[in-house]
Formats: structure tokens, sequence, C-alpha cells
């Protein structure tokens, strides 16, 4: 095998991306901080634009936006760890102006839902979801999930009632399973999340800021054009949330294997990837997440990070309403 051979330069690619998540890990180890807030409960009122909160079985407020016409096809968006709907602006507002009714929810633990300290795995999520959908009776609606919102998607599709999803779109997602096992043997190892949950656990603040201003969008390569909006609006979201729930999310977004659920979707599935993504590499994610969906569209795109949407939208929202209108 040569030093040229593209398996070796995958397996590179994907350990220099795994140094690179553990580099900035280690940078965080050193101060602590954490804040949260929550907004009163509001009924659910058809027909205006409006935010809310649906109780789940387990006495959790999951706090929600709704905007534009009830009668329109449904988008909902599922975000990435450890952020908020917030983080779907730019994709909330193109679309309500392309005449959709535009849905996100914040996670459990996230955001301005219920900061809980457990329920916090990929089941009792994809059960959260439920819950959100059949409260606003969302049909033949468009679920799009960016990093561990693609997992929460792919998890939530495979379980859903016949009528309620159309479509799904997964962008930087972590499906098959992002941990490096000797079933795959290309993911990042466990170490990596380690440093995570360690680097959180002693300056969550700092850890966020060193994310959210390198390898989430990119900013540390060099010549990027780094917006320090971006880096304060991705630090806010975090820091709105629970620790101990972005703690266990590491876990859910890194150990859960979605093999299962990607075979099990029936409905037409578009996966965008970014090439030069460093928080989920491309090759044991996109690349092996294609393969098991039975209708599935990859598309992948040279030198855009993980955060593409945000750094990118005015390329990723026209390829994601093209697919929405196929």
């Amino acid at each position: 095998m040569s030093a040229n051979d593209p398996t070796v330069a995958s397996r590179r690619g994907l350990m220099s991306a795994g140094l690179g998540l553990a580099a900035v890990a280690a940078t965080a180890l050193a101060d602590t901080a954490e804040a949260a807030t929550k907004p009163a409960p509001a009924p659910h009122v058809a027909n205006r634009a409006q935010s809310g909160f649906v109780t789940t079985k387990d006495g959790v407020e999951i706090f929600y936006k709704d905007w534009g016409p009830k009668t329109a096809q449904p988008i909902v968006f599922h975000h990435g760890w450890p952020l908020s709907a917030d983080d779907w602006d730019g994709q909330m507002m193109f679309f309500l102006l392309q005449g959709y009714r535009v849905i996100a929810h914040d996670r459990r633990g996230h955001g301005r839902s219920t900061q809980t300290d457990t329920g916090n795995e990929m089941d009792t999520y994809a059960a959260d979801v439920i819950a959100l959908t059949d409260y606003l009776d969302l049909k033949n609606a468009i679920h799009v999930g960016h990093s561990t919102g693609g997992g929460e998607v792919a998890r939530y599709v495979a379980r859903a009632k016949p009528g309620r999803v159309a479509k799904a779109v997964l962008i930087g997602a972590v499906p098959p399973i992002m941990l490096q096992t000797p079933a795959n043997p290309g993911g990042v190892p466990i170490q990596v999340f380690d440093g995570f949950r360690a680097a959180l656990a002693a300056n969550r603040a700092q850890f966020f800021r060193d994310v959210a201003a390198g390898p989430f969008y990119g900013f540390n390569r060099a010549g990027a054009k780094v917006s320090q909006g971006l880096v304060d609006n991705w630090w806010r979201q975090g820091m709105t949330g629970g620790a101990k729930a972005h703690y266990d999310c590491i876990k859910a977004f890194s150990e859960t294997d979605f093999t299962a659920d990607l075979k099990a979707i029936t409905v037409p599935v578009l996966i965008l990837h970014g090439e030069d993504d460093q928080i989920v590499p491309i090759d044991d994610a996109a690349r092996l997440a294609i393969k098991l969906v039975k209708k599935g569209t990859l598309k992948t795109y040279p030198g855009l990070p993980h955060g593409m949407a945000s750094t990118h939208p005015e390329i990723i929202n026209p390829d994601l309403l093209a697919f929405f209108k196929a």
C-alpha cells in the first residue's frame, strides 16, 4: 500500500481531523462557566407566526418556533450540538419567504428547552420530535438535520408514522456512526470525545469559543474569512443550554449507530457534506451513509466546513430548495 493510496490519504485525513478536535479540547482545559434562560410557556395558536412549548410524557418542555402559513408544506429543522433552533435563522427566513411553513425546536437540554439531566440520548430525542410533530399535527413534512440533528432526523424518520414525512436532508451529519470501533475502523478515536467531555466539564465557556473560532466554521484555515458574529452567536447558543445535557449529548452524537435507521428510511434523502469538514469527517459519514439509504442523493462541497449552512447559505439554500421542489 503506497503513500499515494487513497485509503491511506483518507485515514490520514480522519486522523488529522481527530487530532484537530483533540487540540481544541486540550486548549480549552483551563478556566469554568455556565448560563441558562427559559421563557414562560405559550399555547399553540394556529395561523400565525409564533413560538411556544410542547410538554413531553416525562414533563420536559421543548421550545419551538413555528412560522408561516399553517396550510403550507412544513420544513422542520434539527440543530447540531450544542446549539439551538436559532442556528437555522438563515434557512428559516429563506424558506419562509419561499412560502413554506418553517419549524425549528431546541433539543432537550439545549437552548430554551428544559435543562434535563436525564434522557439526553437519541431514542429520547426522537421521541421528543414525535411529541412535537404530533402536537403540531405535521403531515408531509421535510426534516432537515445538521450534525447531531442529522442523527436525530435519521432516528425520527425511521420511526415516523405514515404520512408524517415527505423527505429528509442530512447536512454534515453524524450517521452512520462517528466513533472508531472494530466495525468502523475509519472513525474518530474515543480519546477525542473524552477530550471534549473533559474540556466541557473544566471550562465550557472557553471550549465553546475555541470550537466556534476554529474547526466548526473552518476559521482555523489559512485565508479563511472569519465572521465574529457567527462565533459569538455559536457561543451564545451553546451557553444558553445546560452543561449536563451537553456533556451527555457527546456520547449520543459520537457513539450512536444509525446504520439500521438509514436502512429503514423509505423517503428520498439528500445528503450534503463539506469536503473540509473537520468536525464530522466526510469519508466516515456521508460517503458511508449514502450506501445505506434506499433513495439517496449525495452532494459534496470542496473546501466547505462543517458549519457550511451558516458560512455559505447562498450555496446551500438553493440546493435545498431544488431538492424540496423536485
